[in-house]
């Protein structure tokens, strides 16, 4: 039951990234603008984009997962901090206290790995 229940909580969390980065890709003007106006260059947008899509991805298939979760916690902290500060907006500070929650699951990927269901384990036995 563990593996299973790790199986649904990296797709669970998967699923935010993916989508969020798809949405980036069509919305690519808006994103970057957004971006620039919390004082970031949106020539990072690529390295958010990629970071969001293909580490959900790798997080969905389990690969390489206990480092990718580990960046992804990063990643939520961070944007936490640079796009959800404002606790005078109730919805900033739902989506920073969400991006903490992620940061807390991608940890506990970190520390458990992907479980047997994973690209991970698969790669494990083949090198046995």
């Amino acid at each position: 039951m563990n593996n299973f229940a790790t199986l649904l909580g990296r797709v669970g969390l998967s699923l935010i990234f993916i989508i969020s980065g798809v949405g980036k890709i069509a919305a690519y003007a808006g994103t970057q603008h957004y971006m620039e106006s919390a004082g970031l260059p949106g020539a990072l947008l690529p390295l958010v984009i990629l970071t969001e899509l293909g580490g959900g991805l790798a997080i969905l298939g389990g690969l390489f997962t206990r480092w990718v979760a580990l960046a992804l916690a990063g990643f939520s902290v961070i944007s936490a901090l640079v796009f959800h500060h404002n606790f005078a907006d109730q919805m900033q500070a739902i989506n920073f206290w969400k991006n903490i929650a992620m940061a807390g699951g991608f940890l506990v990927l970190f520390a458990n790995g992907a479980g047997a269901y994973s690209i991970d384990a698969l790669r494990s036995r083949k090198s046995k």
